[in-house]
């Protein structure tokens, strides 16, 4: 245990703090940015941003992930902060936290897993999207010396590292950027002009609202939907990360520590937040590995805004419209777009379908639950065709055999039913289910239909072959197996 958490830790710290500093200088603008979405003021976005990166690094099962506020859950606060106000935006957070914690302790978190790669490329691609549509703003009407800026740093990104990659290519853009724009004294925008950066430490505070139960209706809602909504991103976050660094994560871990987090950062003057894919890929792409660089990611971002704020308001947007790029452009899978022929036609609608959806709605949890649904309902179509029935000759008159392979259940139940012929007056049928399997009420049901109908002929039917799970179901709910009508239940 101690070696492991070691490994987490100092694995490779000069490259976790530096990854680290490059993440705190770039969640500053997007931590204001998301506290006016909200509609709060931008201390509450960055003490969240704080709070929450460093009590993760503790409490996380994802290293080198980061989680602060984020856009996907500043959208879903801003009805309750305009109609209820700054308080039971903090009472929601702390509910949202306690619902993730029980998510998180009935082990839920893994089920993550059945979220298929068509959905997973969609959601990583749509984030890719609306990272790069993000920045838009910054350069829509710009003058031609932001463009130039931006351009600048973007090739110090590029090609920084075919010198060296001991130094973040990122950071070494902010700073190369930042120092030509405070010499020149070029009229760009800056992240002074973002918003006003709180001066003090955060300090512990309750929501003052009302303990009665007309609050918890007001803010439950709000607090089942950021819920779900943070750990959806976050643990799709985790699986991403886990594919770059070719490392596991704990889910079930990851879940509770989100709650964590959750109930701590309004307790400091926070909102509630989540993993954050933008800042993730920043921080995993210059290096880092471990816990380290989400705790100083979150440190040095208090450190700046309380002991640099000066120098931070004067660092030009352009240098981190220019990171953002490289992440969305990073973040993108290209390979996914060029083998699109190749691919599954079912699966690219998936993909398409999921991508499309997060982009013309700007909701993750839209986007990856449709996703999720079409790929659940590709699936039964396809699992549901595989149930086979075959007629096995018999030189018995008045005798039929069938031989019944495949899953059995809601999906297949009509194309097992229709496989049998009733015809004709058979004086017996077995039905040999030694290579089937059966899952559920619908499946029982198909089978007690098909037996039926060949009683209602005269016939005797026997049933042969069924495993004892299938066994276990039709003696709990089956009909054909209690008739008094003459039948033979073999298993």
């Amino acid at each position: 245990m101690i070696a492991s958490a070691r490994q987490q830790w100092l694995a490779n710290p000069r490259r976790d703090l530096l990854a680290g500093t490059v993440v705190a200088l770039a969640l500053i603008p997007e931590a204001i940015a998301f506290s006016i979405i909200a509609g709060v003021d931008p201390a509450v976005g960055l003490y969240a941003s704080f709070v929450i990166a460093v009590t993760i690094a503790f409490v996380g099962g994802r290293p080198a992930m980061i989680s602060a506020a984020t856009g996907a859950m500043a959208l879903l606060m801003v009805t309750l902060v305009r109609d209820h106000g700054l308080e039971y935006l903090f009472a929601a957070s702390i509910l949202c936290g306690v619902f993730q914690i029980i998510i998180g302790l009935l082990k839920l978190g893994r089920y993550i897993r059945f979220v298929s790669r068509s959905v997973m490329t969609g959601f990583v691609n749509s984030l890719a999207i609306l990272i790069f549509l993000a920045q838009m703003p910054e350069l829509i009407g710009a003058n031609w010396q932001t463009f130039a800026l931006v351009g600048a740093a973007l090739a110090i990104i590029y090609g920084f590292p075919r010198l060296t990659k001991a130094v973040p290519s990122p950071l070494v853009a902010i700073v190369l950027i930042s120092g030509f724009v405070m010499m020149t004294g070029l009229d760009v925008r800056t992240v002074g002009d973002m918003g006003q950066m709180p001066s003090s430490l955060p300090i512990f505070h309750l929501p003052a609202v009302p303990l009665t139960w007309e609050t918890l209706v007001i803010i439950a809602p709000v607090s089942a939907t950021l819920a779900f909504v943070g750990l959806l991103e976050s643990l799709l976050t985790a699986n991403l990360i886990d594919d770059l660094t070719d490392t596991p994560s704990d889910k079930d871990r990851e879940t509770r520590g989100q709650g964590i987090a959750n109930i701590l950062s309004p307790l400091f003057g926070g909102m509630a937040g989540c993993a954050m894919i933008g800042q993730s890929i920043i921080n995993v792409t210059s290096g880092a590995r471990g816990r380290l660089s989400t705790l100083w990611a979150g440190l040095f971002l208090l450190f700046l805004i309380l002991v640099l704020q000066d120098w931070v308001a004067r660092i030009p947007m352009a240098a981190l419209v220019a990171v953002m790029i490289m992440v969305s452009i990073g973040t993108f899978d290209w390979s996914s777009v060029l083998k699109l022929r190749s691919t599954p036609f079912q699966s690219s609608i998936v993909m398409i379908a999921t991508t499309a959806t997060v982009v013309a709605t700007h909701d993750l949890s839209k986007g990856v639950v449709l996703g999720v649904i079409l790929s659940a309902v590709f699936f039964m179509r396809k699992v549901g065709k595989t149930v086979v029935v075959e007629e096995i000759e018999t030189p018995e008159d008045g005798v039929l055999r069938y031989r019944v392979s495949g899953q059995l259940f809601f999906a297949s139940a009509d194309v097992f039913a229709a496989a049998f012929e009733h015809h004709g007056s058979p004086r017996r049928v077995e039905i040999d289910m030694t290579d089937a399997h059966l899952w559920d009420l619908t499946g029982v049901a198909a089978v007690d239909k098909v037996v039926f109908r060949y009683r209602k002929q005269g016939a005797e039917v026997e049933v042969i072959g069924m495993n004892a799970a299938g066994q276990t179901l039709v003696e709990r709910v089956g009909r054909h197996d209690k008739s008094h009508l003459p039948v033979g239940l073999s298993h």
